[in-house]
């Protein structure tokens, strides 16, 4: 059989691209129906529908203000007014607005329904449990999100971006978090892929037919595009770390002896007075914890009780949840008194966290000054100390300041900057990076053909794992529980 350059390369090409898609290709036959907002009383709480079924069940349940107005009728994307009744009873349930949403151009490519009633509990159940006796099924954990993904509206990346936006603490982790769900990052791990795919068909036209005269492109531009590739990936790995923190936030713990201010320190931190503050020692027995945000980045922030050989057994107690703190830990902020010299409960608590990062906050600095910092860091080379007054919130930008630097290796993000959050996406990547690696040596040492595709099919099937192009029932399950019912 006698192939043009072109006609083969183009078919082996297509030949991937379907092995990619067809995951995203299958289709959900039922419908679905979730409350979409939070629990609790409100002005308005909204029930969502999604799949073929939507329009004739709501036609069941919902009279129209207008007798002459038909669901089948309404144009799309628009809203209606009328009542949720029940079709046994004929009883009014509520008054309500219901949006309809037909296919293609929805959430999840499907018909959808959404039904804004009161935002009280009673109504609301009730609504959705006649759309339930009438046909639809009570969504999954994030179902509506999976059906976007399955029907091929978002990839895998965005889906996952979903679910950040809705946890974001920051406006620093939610800009990552938009950013992922505008394809930004998808666009990056698509332009490996598509280096990969380009490299791999003409490796596997020079194998297929080796005697043909195929336009196969030379083995020094196949081993810059590969480099290419791994220099792309080794970019987004070195955002991984930072990515991680800007989405998920960090543990911080407040440590020190009783009485040196960390209650005080927790407060100005957070701007508010959450911790009990008094001159009595001891007075923090159970840890208190609160999200602060330092400079965009989540601080997960736990005050604990101070630390001191003690024969309280509450205390004692105390003191032992602390030191578990200090073990999940990923940032100490260890409290000294500026005000006294440094004492033996100050040295041991300086050793348990010799290992860790840390900064040395030396409180107090309104008061008389015995405390030097060279007598610090002689204890503790290597960590930054900051002096701060929490009675006069006197040091606090510099002690944010110290936070951000100490756990974030770049400057800042840019409006367009593209981060890796995820565990998932960090380890396909490096997996991909380190076959791109090995086809790379393969090709300059002139090794078999075979040998650089198996590689590069690996690195392929790396990068197909993240936007979801080759993901499996369980890797979606799993992601997507994580999610709330109604999204």
């Amino acid at each position: 059989m006698i192939y043009s350059s072109d006609s083969y390369l183009l078919t082996k090409s297509q030949k991937y691209e379907s092995l990619f898609f067809v995951e995203n290709h299958r289709k959900l036959n039922d419908t679905i129906s979730a409350i979409s907002t939070p629990k609790g009383e409100g002005g308005i709480s909204i029930i969502r529908l999604s799949g073929p079924s939507s329009l004739s069940i709501i036609d069941k349940i919902f009279q129209p203000r207008s007798s002459r107005t038909k669901i089948a009728s309404i144009e799309t994307h628009t809203i209606t007014y009328g009542h949720i009744v029940n079709p046994k009873t004929h009883e009014v349930i509520d008054e309500v607005l219901v949006s309809v949403m037909l296919a293609p151009r929805t959430y999840t490519r499907e018909d959808i329904v959404e039904i804004n009633c009161h935002g009280g509990s009673i109504p609301l159940l009730e609504t959705l449990e006649l759309t339930l006796q009438m046909g639809a099924r009570l969504a999954e954990p994030g179902e509506f999100t999976k059906r976007a993904f399955l029907n091929g509206r978002i990839d895998l990346i965005q889906a996952e971006a979903v679910a950040d936006i809705v946890r974001a603490k920051t406006d620093l982790s939610l800009k990552v978090a938009v950013n992922q769900l505008e394809g930004r990052l998808s666009k990056k791990i698509r332009q490996i892929r598509d280096i990969i795919m380009e490299v791999l068909v003409n490796i596997e036209a020079s194998i297929d037919f080796p005697d043909e005269d195929i336009d196969i492109i030379s083995l020094d531009t196949m081993s810059h595009k590969i480099d290419s590739a791994i220099e792309i990936s080794k970019d987004l790995l070195s955002t991984a770390d930072d990515g991680r923190i800007i989405t998920e936030g960090l543990k911080g713990v407040i440590l020190g002896k009783p009485n040196v201010g960390k209650s005080s320190i927790f407060n100005a931190l957070l701007n508010e007075d959450r911790a009990l503050v008094t001159s009595i020692p001891g007075t923090t027995r159970d840890a208190i914890e609160e999200f602060i945000n330092i400079d965009g980045v989540p601080v997960k922030l736990t005050d604990t009780a101070g630390i001191r050989q003690s024969d309280d057994v509450i205390e004692i107690e105390s003191i032992a949840r602390a030191k578990m703190y200090l073990d999940q830990a990923d940032i100490i902020l260890m409290v000294l008194d500026a005000s006294s010299e440094i004492t033996d409960e100050d040295r041991a608590i300086i050793s348990l966290v010799a290992n860790k990062k840390t900064i040395i906050v030396i409180n107090k600095i309104d008061l008389n000054r015995v405390l030097e910092i060279d007598n610090i860091q002689s204890l503790a080379p290597g960590k930054p100390v900051v002096s701060v007054s929490a009675r006069d919130e006197r040091g606090f930008d510099l002690l944010r300041s110290a936070i951000k630097n100490m756990v974030l290796s770049t400057d800042f993000l840019t409006a367009d900057a593209v981060f890796v959050t995820r565990s998932r996406h960090k380890k396909a990547i490096k997996d991909a990076a380190e076959s791109l690696e090995y086809a790379y040596m393969s090709i300059k040492n002139h090794n078999s053909p075979d040998l650089i595709a198996v590689d590069l099919r690996g690195a392929l099937r790396n990068i197909g794992e993240i936007v979801g192009e080759i993901a499996s029932d369980e890797i979606l399950d799993q992601i997507f529980s994580k999610f709330c019912i109604g999204k």
